[in-house]
C-alpha cells in the first residue's frame, strides 16, 4: 500500500519516516534479454541460460544495473506525491550488490525517506532502500537515491 502525500509541505513531514515494503515483482529472462538488448550488454551470465546454469550463480542474472533501474516503479509504489509539476531523479550517494538476482526471482523494495532538504523551487529527498531478494539471506541492492520534486 503506498503513502499519498499532496505537495511539499506534506512530503517534508516524513521526512525520517519508513515508506513500508512494495509488492514483490518477477524479473524474468525475458526482462533481462530485453534489458541486454537496450543496453548492449549480452555478457553469457546474463543471457545465456544453458552456459549460465553451469556456471558461479546456478544460472542467469539480473545485470545489477538492471535490478538498480527496478528502485523506480517499486519506490513509485511506495511513495505517490500530487501538487508537484515535476519529479526527477537527482542521483545516486551510493549503491552495492550484495546478492545476484536469479532469472525467475521476485524482488521488493523496502525504503525509508531518511531526508527532505529545501533546494531552489522545490525539495530534494533522500531515500534508502534496499531491494531484497524472496527468500534470499542478502538483499539483491542497497542504495541511497536523490530525486527532486518541484512546486
Amino acid at each position: 500500500m503506498s503513502i499519498t502525500v499532496n505537495g511539499l509541505e506534506e512530503l517534508k513531514k516524513l521526512a525520517g519516516s519508513d515508506l513500508g515494503t512494495s509488492e514483490w515483482i518477477e524479473v524474468t529472462q525475458e526482462r533481462i534479454d530485453t534489458f541486454a538488448d537496450a543496453t548492449g550488454d549480452h555478457q553469457w551470465i546474463h543471457v545465456d541460460p544453458e552456459r549460465a546454469a553451469a556456471g558461479p550463480f546456478g544460472a542467469p542474472i539480473a545485470h545489477g544495473y538492471l535490478t538498480l533501474s527496478l528502485f523506480i516503479p517499486l519506490f513509485t509504489a511506495l511513495l505517490v506525491v500530487q501538487g508537484v509539476t515535476t519529479k526527477v531523479n537527482y542521483g545516486l550517494n551510493k549503491v552495492r550488490f550484495p546478492s545476484p538476482v536469479k532469472a525467475g526471482s521476485r524482488i521488493r523494495l523496502v525504503g525509508r525517506l531518511s531526508a527532505v532538504e529545501d533546494v531552489p523551487g522545490g525539495v530534494q529527498i533522500t531515500v534508502d532502500g534496499a531491494i531484497e531478494i524472496e527468500g534470499g539471506a542478502k538483499p539483491a541492492a542497497v542504495l541511497q537515491s536523490l530525486s527532486r520534486f518541484y512546486a
